[in-house]
């Protein structure tokens, strides 16, 4: 049984929780849990989007320095696989992820946040990579998601002063795409992720695959990556049960197996 992750299921959303009081900081038992939590939503077929929420207070304020501290290069050397292989476990969900952000999400917890497809933030939350002022930087992903999401000059400024990010500045530079209310934030997140509930899951892995891989590559093999998986599709019921329905009883009127 996992004490600090969990994964709750309805109406196909599933939920990764975190829950290490006070400030739900990121130990090497919160990766390893976190991984298996990432995992177990990968393969539920009952899971068809995912929520990733730290609760009410705050999502996460980082990995665990008092665990690192004393660490050795040689250490960091032997876990750091495991550091990045936690967030890299929820980046690959072939789902829909949202990340529902309440308080602070700071150096690991924004590396985490940032592993999601959505990011919906209270007004009041913060966010930031502060890893400079412990003299290191992201070891989780931050260096490159970042970068990629806010432009590699906005992430250049939030990296090397390690400064905190308030919910209107995250909002305007696109590390979050909308802010609600605190107390509104994980409803409003289970609401983005139910849509998809009933969708086309195999359609969704799609396109999730398509425009992930594709960052990574140029134009030509992008487009090639899209290729492949669109005429893949079409061998699948989904395709097959969307277009007659389409045809049938107009737009959006579908019923999807995910097969």
């Amino acid at each position: 049984m996992s004490e600090f992750v969990t994964l709750e299921v309805a109406d196909g959303v599933g939920t990764i929780r975190l829950d290490r009081p006070k400030m739900n900081a990121i130990s090497v038992q919160v990766q390893t849990e976190l991984r298996a939590a990432a995992e177990e939503a990968t393969d539920r077929e009952d899971v068809r989007a995912v929520v990733v929420h730290g609760g009410e207070r705050v999502f996460a304020a980082g990995n665990d320095v008092k665990e690192m501290a004393d660490l050795s290069s040689a250490d960091m050397m032997r876990i750091s696989g495991s550091i990045q292989s936690a967030v890299n476990a929820v980046a690959a969900i072939p789902k829909p992820v949202v990340a529902a952000i309440n308080g602070y999400a700071l150096g690991g917890g924004c590396e985490l946040a940032l592993a999601a497809d959505f990011r919906i933030a209270a007004d009041d939350a913060t966010l930031g990579q502060p890893e400079v002022l412990l003299g290191i930087i992201p070891g989780a992903g931050g260096t490159q998601r970042l970068s990629r999401l806010v432009g590699p000059s906005r992430a250049k400024d939030l990296i090397f002063t390690g400064r905190f990010v308030k919910a209107e500045e995250a909002l305007a530079i696109g590390l979050v795409d909308r802010l609600v209310p605190a107390a509104s934030v994980y409803d409003e997140a289970v609401a983005w992720a139910g849509q998809f509930a009933r969708g086309a899951s195999l359609a969704l892995r799609a396109a999730k695959e398509s425009i992930d891989r594709g960052l990574e590559v140029d134009l030509a093999t992008g487009l090639e990556i899209e290729r492949i998986q669109f005429t893949g599709l079409f061998a699948t019921e989904d395709r097959t049960a969307g277009m007659q329905s389409f045809v049938t009883n107009g737009p959006g009127k579908a019923e999807f197996k995910g097969r």
